[in-house]
């Protein structure tokens, strides 16, 4: 392990990368703990230490997580890449809808930029209006709804006119442009995805402070067996997403002009997990708008009886209905996302166009039969999964005496899958420039 290593900093090109990708990384995490004009960073601080200790903790906890904890602390990059990652889903899911936007996907790297540059336009509209509602719920109070003599909600903003407000607006808007420009500068310039590795690091952040609040309310023995619990789950997570079906594929001879191409084996490898984290995220933000019925319509008169209901049944992390629901939508989005990215039909006629064919099956539509049912066979394990891996920290605070410190464990769910799935797309990726230069990789 420590062979590669050394060969990977011995590299001057490969080493510059790292550094880059380090710098960058730095920049990243000091915007996120730099708080936005007219911010009182240690009102705020009180307020999400109150926060923290009940359940308004869990209100903004995707997209608090994926910045690193910034969201709560209104910091310049309190968006984060947040919007960037909602862009890129909205646009991918598009190309079936509009036909414009297929065409550009099959024309290559020209249309290929058309899209990134309808995703960046995006991205810009989704971080004004998503830094507008948050400055918004922080004016009125409800961003950290808590009742402790330690925290003022409505003391976090020194200025609450409508200018001020704007200003913070603006600036949370500028930072979560910045941060896109900065994942992209890691994607051109260094090793891995530059938005992966920006989510990795906003979910790294955060460990520390996480395992400490754990070792200081529930003790060693306790830490001592999440850590445990976490290595075990770590190891199934790595087992998992290193799972694939190889569907072998056999390309027939042929003459084009006086050469002979094809006569080659290969395969289609489908991942158990071909959907990622994609479904997870679908599902925790249909499952937050709830919250947000509540949140607008809540007043300060009696509290009716659904509200009740959603309160403690869709909106409460440790219900049991709450649970359910969440792992159907996880499983019903991983369905549907893998169907709208995976297509049977078009990997099918592009097989019979170079010669390509399934041992035993017939090339066109039974081949496209073929790669269906094999799909929706691992399609299954793979969403029960993902189920299972995102309800983790929701059976913790069930099924957990305290329920509060292993709320905001980012041990589990969706910051280990994020965690384990760029660690080793990245790991992928340097080991295959070491290949190049002949060096031994990390992978074996």
């Amino acid at each position: 392990m420590l062979s590669p290593l050394v060969a990977t900093f011995r590299t001057p090109d490969l080493r510059k990368k790292i550094f880059f990708v380090l710098g960058i990384l730095v920049l990243y995490r000091l915007g996120a703990t730099l708080p936005s004009p007219g911010v009182d960073f240690r009102e705020i601080n009180n307020c999400v230490d109150a926060a923290s200790r009940g359940d308004s903790g869990q209100i903004y906890s995707l997209i608090n997580m994926f910045s690193g904890g910034a969201l709560l602390q209104l910091s310049v990059f309190a968006i984060g890449i947040m919007p960037y990652i909602t862009a890129s889903i909205i646009v991918q899911l598009l190309t079936v809808v509009i036909p414009r936007f297929e065409q550009l996907r099959k024309e290559g790297q020209s249309g290929q930029n058309k899209m990134t540059q309808y995703t960046r336009y995006l991205t810009v509209a989704l971080a004004l209006l998503q830094s507008t509602g948050i400055v918004a719920l922080a004016s009125n109070g409800t961003l950290l709804p808590t009742s402790g003599a330690d925290c003022d909600a409505q003391a976090i903003l020194h200025d609450h006119s409508i200018l001020a407000l704007s200003i913070i607006v603006l600036v949370m808007t500028a930072g979560a442009c910045v941060v896109m420009w900065m994942g992209e500068l890691i994607t051109e310039r260094g090793i891995g995805n530059g938005m992966s590795l920006l989510i990795f690091a906003g979910i790294a952040a955060r460990l520390p402070a996480e395992g400490r609040n754990i070792l200081q309310s529930r003790g060693g023995l306790a830490f001592g067996l999440v850590c445990v619990a976490i290595l075990v789950i770590l190891l199934a997570v790595v087992f998992i997403e290193q799972g694939q079906r190889r569907v072998p594929v056999q390309y027939a001879k042929r003459m084009v002009g006086r050469k002979m191409y094809g006569g080659s084996s290969t395969y289609i490898p489908i991942k158990v997990n071909t959907a990622g984290v994609i479904p997870v995220i679908f599902a925790s933000s249909l499952l937050y708008i709830p919250q947000l019925i509540l949140s607008l319509t809540q007043g300060s008169g009696e509290v009716s009886g659904w509200q009740v209901w959603l309160q403690d049944n869709l909106i409460n992390p440790a219900s049991w209905f709450h649970i359910l629901v969440y792992f159907l939508l996880i499983i019903f989005f991983t369905y549907f996302y893998v169907a709208v990215t995976f297509n049977p039909e078009e990997r099918a006629d592009d097989m019979k166009r170079y010669g390509g064919f399934i041992p035993g099956i017939r090339p066109g539509r039974p081949t496209a039969e073929y790669l269906g049912y094999v799909l929706n066979r691992i399609t299954l394990p793979g969403s029960l999964y993902l189920g299972l891996i995102a309800i983790l920290p929701n059976l913790f605070m069930e099924v957990g005496s305290g329920g509060g410190e292993m709320a905001n464990m980012p041990f589990g769910g969706t910051a280990l899958l994020i965690m384990v799935a760029v660690g080793l797309d990245t790991m992928k990726q340097i080991n295959s420039q070491l290949m190049q230069r002949k060096y031994e990789g990390f992978l074996k």
